[in-house]
């Protein structure tokens, strides 16, 4: 219980409010602070329609869904649309691609945002940080259609600029992109590359909330750059290190279908089989609206079972977690 203070003034004592009393409605901070609720109200807005709203059309995953007959006219049967899926041929295909190309970019892509910043934090040359930044986070503004492109004519096997230079070294040309196993490595090359300099952001604002005075008392103690990195730098921001890689575990079993979409071809057919594009395939393209919902829904579930999973893993190594 919070219990009030005294206050002497002169050969006079008052009584002052209890601690804590001095606290503003919620009206108060609304007419104050109205443009940053305004702002919040937009990304707000947003979920509630694209991400809640949406949810409502998950029903048809458990019905045999007719687009003439509608929601409420179309068949309830209950599981069957997933034992459906389940018994499919190209399921576990699926499945097996998805966590395969997320885990392989997940293993070389995690640790790049990392050391980029540990790098970046090093440079102290503000004009050179600075391009050298904008040069990083560009790829993650283009498109992947662009950057599907931008591979083909930079990879492709007739007459891409790297299989003309080995050539003209000798070489035998490599197919890149139009041979499964070359495919694969092609493509986490491509998906770390495009997301590694919008990691890095993350990490260097963690880095400037470390205490300055941690890195004078190491430098007096005669350490060096990667010693600074290695005992002050990297346990400060592990807290952000843990919490990121919960999030992109949940997102292992997504994937992102315009990678994929923009880098496949007929020649290669064995890694491109993801979940996403088995959802565009069933979806978009059969109109089996029934098959792709539960296909959609069995991903999303996994995903949040593998972030509950983590963030209670976390917790027990002693970290925060995300819940």
């Amino acid at each position: 219980m919070k219990s009030a203070g005294w206050v002497k003034d002169g050969i006079n004592t008052k009584r002052t409010k209890p601690l804590g009393t001095n606290k503003h409605g919620a009206l108060f901070y609304l007419k104050r602070d109205w443009q940053l609720y305004l702002l919040l109200l937009i990304p707000l807005v947003f979920a509630l329609i694209f991400k809640y709203g949406s949810m409502a059309g998950l029903v048809i995953a458990f019905k045999d869904y007719k687009i003439l007959k509608g929601f409420a006219g179309s068949k309830w049967v209950g599981f069957q649309v997933f034992e459906k899926v389940f018994a499919m041929r190209d399921f576990g295909k699926s499945v097996r691609n998805t966590l395969l190309l997320n885990g392989l970019t997940l293993i070389f892509g995690f640790p790049m945002p990392i050391l980029l910043a540990l790098l970046l934090n090093e440079i102290k040359n503000k004009y050179f940080k600075s391009i050298t930044q904008t040069l990083l986070y560009l790829p993650h503004f283009l498109s992947f259609v662009i950057i599907g492109a931008i591979a083909y004519q930079i990879f492709g096997q007739a007459s891409g600029i790297v299989n003309n230079l080995i050539e003209a070294c000798n070489g035998t040309r490599i197919p890149f992109l139009q041979e499964d196993n070359h495919w694969l490595i092609t493509y986490v090359a491509i998906s770390v590359w495009q997301s590694m300099g919008w990691g890095t952001i993350i990490y260097l604002a963690a880095i400037t909330g470390v205490n300055t005075e941690l890195y004078e008392a190491a430098t007096v103690d005669g350490a060096g750059r990667w010693a600074k990195c290695i005992n002050i730098t990297l346990p400060c921001i592990k807290g952000t290190i843990v919490t990121l890689l919960i999030m992109n575990l949940g997102k292992i079993m997504g994937g992102s279908f315009e990678s994929v979409y923009a880098l496949m071809n007929v020649a290669t057919t064995k890694f491109t089989t993801t979940i996403p594009v088995l959802v565009y395939n069933y979806g978009i393209k059969s109109g089996k609206f029934s098959e792709a919902t539960a296909i959609g829904l069995f991903q999303s579930v996994v995903g949040l079972i593998l972030v509950l999973a983590a963030d209670r893993f976390a917790k027990k190594l002693g970290e925060e977690g995300l819940l």
